[in-house]
């Protein structure tokens, strides 16, 4: 379980999480700009507004015309944004990506390349189509034409360009986690209603859930094949992750958007970003959000200035007296390790990562079930089930269980980071913690960077 699957060489990841990967942007000129409105604004009016008035802004596709070309736009051109787009190009007839955004024009430029040479006429972006800046989203959310928006730039970004996608009447592939705080959760949860509202599509990067072989681990542990569960572990333990010094020139804000995952507003940090992954796996299995969490963890190989720590242990408290011990880690030369093993009253199901497949055995240690399962697969069938969903006139708004999934792994930081308990009332009602700058532009200055100290850091 020490690499990735491969895909092909365009667009092979290069850590054990294809989805936190991001290639470095070259210097270039980014466009001055400025990213407006808060979160709580849109809680407070916006949200209320938009679901009373019920306007759908953008026809999109209905199940009376199944075969029109659903034209395609990426807001995120690194390397998860590459990979979702050629995902969907790669198993979907019908589509094509018109427009691309990036706070660097020559990203996009590079990926529409690359693209155009995959996949020749699904790609169709004019120069014209190519967005950069702070703002770049905006021209491919305002396109009455463009059907489908891919949102892959960082997850802090991502409460607010989803509501925006929503109210623009774009059908929405976003990666996960959808947000990094308490604000961005109670975000995510009114554009849930106002996606149903209106009928546009949310479809997160929780590839799991479409893998078959977690499909089939779900449904035996459904039909009671390891009895009741009464415990369990889960584990996200990788090398390390790309780190992208400051050049010479960078404002507060360019740096830390260009190195955005060692910066908390913009990561939520390794269990946030990538160890999701396994916290969406263990909410799915137990069917219900935790109580509480409780943890603990620290920082030995990080860069002077980056804000994450190297290690997170964090003991969740499910309904029924139920725990599960979770542990992360990205430190270099340490052992790689992730699974999911849930124990219950006949047996225990174990869940092996990437490629690894699952199986079950009864108490006294004996196989009776097991499943392979492609990763590769199931990044694809991802977006497949996202463009079907919309033609069939019926779409997936799956938004609602990807941000309860974040915040499982938003409390059990909160808790390591401030050394208490936090409880799941606490986090997804009371904390009033909002990370995202306000009114954030290019040359923005921002706080220096300050990684959380426990009994010092307190919990908002």
């Amino acid at each position: 379980m020490n690499s990735t699957t491969p895909r092909s060489s365009a667009f092979t990841p290069t850590t054990l999480d294809p989805k936190s990967t991001d290639s470095t942007p070259p210097r270039s000129q980014a466009r001055e700009s400025h990213l407006r409105g808060s979160r709580r604004e849109f809680l407070g009016t916006g949200a209320a507004a938009s679901l009373a008035a019920g306007v759908f802004v953008h026809a999109g596709v209905s199940a009376a015309e199944p075969a029109r070309e659903l034209r395609l736009g990426v807001v995120g051109c690194g390397g998860r944004g590459s990979g979702a787009i050629n995902d969907s190009l790669t198993i979907n007839d019908g589509v094509k990506l018109v427009a691309l955004a990036d706070l660097y024009t020559d990203k996009c430029a590079r990926l529409r390349s690359t693209l155009a040479q995959a996949h020749g006429e699904k790609v169709a972006v004019d120069d014209q189509a190519m967005h950069g800046g702070l703002d770049g989203y905006r021209r491919i959310f305002d396109d009455p034409q463009i059907d489908v928006v891919l949102l892959t730039m960082p997850p802090g970004f991502r409460p607010t360009l989803l509501r925006e996608a929503v109210e623009a009447g774009k059908h929405v592939f976003a990666e996960k986690p959808v947000c990094v705080d308490p604000a961005g959760y109670r975000s995510c949860l009114a554009t849930h209603e106002l996606a149903v509202a209106r009928g546009t599509a949310i479809v997160t990067g929780t590839q799991y859930r479409r893998q078959v072989n977690y499909l089939g681990a779900i449904e035996q542990i459904r039909s009671g094949a390891i009895g009741e569960i009464i415990a369990g572990t889960g584990t996200y333990c990788s090398n390390g992750i790309w780190y992208r010094p400051r050049q010479e020139g960078m404002s507060d804000a360019e740096y830390q958007v260009n190195n955005w995952m060692h910066f908390i507003w913009l990561s939520g940090d390794q269990i946030g970003e990538q160890a999701i992954h396994t916290l969406d796996t263990i909410n799915w299995a137990m069917g219900e959000n935790p109580i509480s969490a409780f943890g603990s963890g620290g920082r030995f190989t990080r860069p002077a200035d980056s804000e994450m720590w190297d290690s997170m242990a964090v003991d969740y408290e499910y309904p029924g007296d139920r725990f599960v011990s979770f542990t992360c880690w990205q430190i270099p030369g340490a052992a790689t390790d992730l699974h999911v093993s849930l124990r219950g009253t006949k047996g225990t199901c174990h869940i092996g990562a990437i490629n690894a497949g699952c199986r079950i055995v009864d108490r006294s240690g004996r196989e009776i079930w097991q499943m392979k399962g492609s990763i590769a697969d199931a990044y694809k069938q991802e977006h497949k089930d996202l463009i079907d969903s919309i033609r069939a006139g019926n779409p997936i708004v799956e938004l609602r269980q990807t941000a309860d999934s974040s915040l499982v792994a938003i409390m059990g930081r909160m808790a390591a980071y401030s050394g208490k308990k936090v409880t799941w009332t606490f986090a997804s009602e009371e904390s009033q913690l909002d990370l995202f700058p306000k009114d954030l532009t290019w040359d923005a200055s921002l706080p220096q960077p300050q990684w959380a100290i426990p009994g010092k850091t307190p919990l908002v």
